[in-house]
């Protein structure tokens, strides 16, 4: 061995990028944020086409486009902090809590008030909790206060 070169030939370490070190429960909020946005905006687009095909409701006076520039605002802001926390942006984590919560209450109505969808609200509202659950885990909050 020669005492001129060092036995260990790892590389020096460089700094550490603070995304590199995303804890998995704030993935997994933000996979579940990026695809409810997705979903929204499908609906967006939905609305859209439907009221550009002049369909309207006779009982209730409410806009299609109205509505479907609501589900654009909406689901664009949550997949933009799904993406946000999957590229280790700390912003998008308050964006995804409020709207998992304001979530929680569409599933809430969609199990006991309409009559229409209780198990799609089931499925929303455990998907909600989920990413509650995920983003509230203690190695989540420590990667938000850092």
């Amino acid at each position: 061995m020669n005492a001129s070169q060092p036995e260990n030939n790892a590389p020096a370490p460089g700094p550490v990028d603070p995304r590199d070190a995303i804890p998995a429960p704030v993935r997994i909020a933000g996979w579940i944020a990026s695809a409810q946005g997705l979903v929204g905006l499908g609906a967006a687009v939905y609305l859209a086409a439907h009221a550009a095909m002049g369909y309207r409701e006779e009982t209730v006076a409410i806009s299609g486009y109205g509505t479907a520039v609501w589900f654009l605002i909406f689901a664009g802001a949550l997949l933009a902090a799904g993406i946000g926390l999957l590229r280790g942006r700390r912003w998008g984590r308050g964006l995804v809590v409020i709207a998992e919560l304001l979530l929680l209450f569409v599933a809430w109505y969609m199990v006991m008030g309409s009559g229409w969808w209780p198990a799609a609200g089931v499925a929303l509202g455990v998907v909600c909790v989920a990413a509650l659950v995920s983003l509230f885990r203690r190695d989540a909050l420590a990667w938000y206060a850092a």
